[in-house]
């Protein structure tokens, strides 16, 4: 009888991690480069691997019962800013809101800012008006608008819409996607849809970047879903989720493989019995770092390669350190990164003419054995590590640094790696009011074990765990995951009575439309969690506590605010600014355990 499979996968910006997991309760794994000119997409070759599916042969997807999958495709299309040429449809008069922005100065000091150029290829002014309460001031003539629409629309792959207060009040962005769509454009974003929440400026930055990004996303999940047939796939959202791959979009994506990565951490601390772990995710293109104290913990926004969005995602910093960080010496100091060899050439020692990296670094050092390593490297994909290409690399910059030998080099940049990943530790932790002292330390991705006791020395972290799954903890997180749709709206009510009775009638409707969308999904048990969103009248800073009484939520507004700014202010009046909902999947069966991690 044939084995009936379940896949996990995180696909990286340099190595894809397929976890398999039979019916029998067996886990195999595989981990290949993400790019290889040996195959067409690395998750489908580590399944059919994984299967032993012959080369050529088609993939069996009546044997597979769920593909979930995390992926960088988004994040590296904004990276390397190749995404669909997008239309803005916005308010008259707000053509250039987008490239204003907000004033914030990225460099204080710098005399000459250098703002990135719009994701925005055009911008279409529509002559309407909303009031600040919603009510129309002036109507959308959608003859006019239509008639622009559809004298530009082939110049245009995507199409954006996103028109001042529409987050009170969709009925023009509505016509507006109406029309685009009638013009033939194959996508339309409408920023009431893609970010419901009050102010214009991240609603609208957020739905050009869904608009520039999901028609890439779409291609890719394409590729994927053509490839293994009937399979039923799913994809990691960036809250931490999991949703059909017809239901993945652009603003979901940024952290969709760091995600699977936070939901492996806290299955760890949990085997581990830990209350308090900070994780710590070194691959081959950059270090990501989690923290995890019995819940996921969320953020709103985010910025990527200069790209703000706003939307739930877990909170996870990055620094531009891996084991693929170029290391660099400009005469003056030592760099390891930003920049990345990536997958291909990769570094030196993956023998394809790649520069140094801190992998090299680790090699050369004997942190690594080569007979350990798959023979993947090389120009045909079939060598083992090359230590001596490595050696030679080191040697050179060791030369230029004047120093005795490539392990002074080696040992030079690995401290530079070191502090910019426990940086990165002290902004999850530090930043939020947390002390990294009073947490364990989850080590896990393929660079991780390598620097791990020294970044913990660095935090004055006196325990590192080493989950069992640690190679592709990222990819066997998203077997932990569960399917979720998540619904916001904007309330802006005083934090009294009244005020947490409307949140308690728009939680209940934006709990049904959690559950319709759990429904279309076709999941049709879920359970609910409400969240609501409070802040100071006057203040920006929104802190999510669960609902209660009104002492229990301003007790939990207070506590909040009082870790992450050190203050309250008990005579200034609250708000309950927002509401969210999320409907979880209740019919799947409990999660995998991990495996206990060991202590070091």
């Amino acid at each position: 009888m044939d084995r009936r499979w379940t896949f996990w996968i995180d696909r990286g910006g340099t190595f894809t991690d397929v976890v398999g997991r039979t019916d029998d309760g067996r886990e195999t794994t595989a981990k290949l480069l993400s790019a290889s000119p040996a195959w067409a997409d690395s998750a489908v070759e580590g399944m059919r691997r994984l299967m032993g599916v012959a080369p050529g042969a088609p993939f069996p997807g009546a044997q597979v019962d769920a593909i979930r999958m995390g992926t960088t495709v988004a994040t590296n299309a904004l990276l390397e800013r190749r995404f669909a040429r997008t239309l803005l449809v916005t308010t008259r008069g707000f053509a250039d809101a987008l490239r204003i922005g907000d004033q914030a100065r990225p460099d204080l000091f710098a005399l000459d800012i250098r703002q990135p150029e719009p994701l925005f290829a055009g911008v279409l002014e529509a002559d309407e008006r909303l009031a600040a309460d919603g009510s129309v001031v002036e109507a959308l003539d959608p003859t006019a608008l239509g008639a622009r629409l559809a004298e530009v629309a082939p110049d245009y792959d995507a199409v954006a819409v996103a028109f001042l207060h529409s987050d009170l009040n969709p009925v023009h962005e509505q016509l507006a996607g109406r029309l685009a769509q009638a013009a033939g454009v194959p996508f339309v974003a409408l920023s009431h849809e893609v970010s419901p929440l009050p102010r214009f400026l991240p609603r609208a930055e957020t739905t050009v970047a869904d608009a520039c990004l999901t028609p890439v996303l779409r291609a890719y999940v394409d590729q994927v879903q053509t490839a293994v047939g009937e399979a039923p796939l799913w994809f990691m959202t960036s809250a931490g989720g999991l949703v059909r791959a017809s239901a993945f979009r652009g603003r979901d994506a940024v952290l969709s493989g760091p995600a699977g990565g936070v939901s492996g951490v806290a299955a760890t601390a949990r085997a581990a019995g830990a209350e308090a772990v900070l994780g710590f995710d070194m691959g081959g293109t950059s270090t990501d770092v989690c923290r995890f104290a019995g819940n996921l913990e969320r953020r709103e926004t985010a910025e990527v390669a200069g790209v703000r969005l706003r939307a739930p995602m877990v909170d996870v910093e990055t620094v531009a350190a891996g084991g693929g960080s170029i290391l660099h010496f400009d005469g003056d100091r030592a760099r390891a990164g930003p920049a990345s060899a990536g997958a291909d050439p990769g570094p030196a020692a993956y023998g394809r003419g790649g520069p140094a990296t801190v992998t090299d670094a680790n090699l050369v050092l004997g942190r690594l054995d080569p007979a350990r390593f798959p023979a993947v490297f090389g120009p045909e994909g079939r060598s083992p590590l090359d230590a001596a290409t490595a050696r030679a690399a080191l040697s050179d910059l060791a030369a230029r640094m004047d120093l005795p030998g490539p392990e002074a080099a080696a040992e030079g940049f690995l401290a530079v790696a070191v502090e910019q990943t426990a940086q990165a530790v002290r902004r999850i932790s530090t930043e939020r009011g947390f002390d990294p002292r009073d947490h364990a330390l989850v080590a896990f991705g393929g660079a991780a074990g390598q620097v791990a006791c020294d970044v913990a020395e660095a935090l004055g972290i006196d325990e590192v765990l080493c989950p069992g799954q640690g190679s592709v903890l990222s990819a066997w997180g998203m077997g932990q995951a569960r399917p979720t749709v998540l619904r916001q709206a904007g309330l802006e009510a005083p934090l009294d009575g009244a005020g947490l009775g409307a949140a308690a009638d728009l939680a209940a409707r934006l709990g049904a439309e959690a559950l319709a969308g759990l429904s279309a999904q076709g999941i049709d048990g879920g359970e609910v969690q409400v969240r609501l969103g409070l802040r100071y009248d006057g203040a920006d800073a929104v802190l999510a506590v669960p609902p209660g009484t009104e002492g229990e939520v301003r007790q939990a507004f207070e506590v909040a605010h009082r870790r992450l700014f050190g203050f309250t202010e008990t005579d200034r009046a609250v708000l309950v600014a927002r509401v969210e909902a999320e409907a979880v999947d209740a019919t799947l069966p409990p999660p995998v355990r991990a495996t206990p991690p060991r202590r070091s």
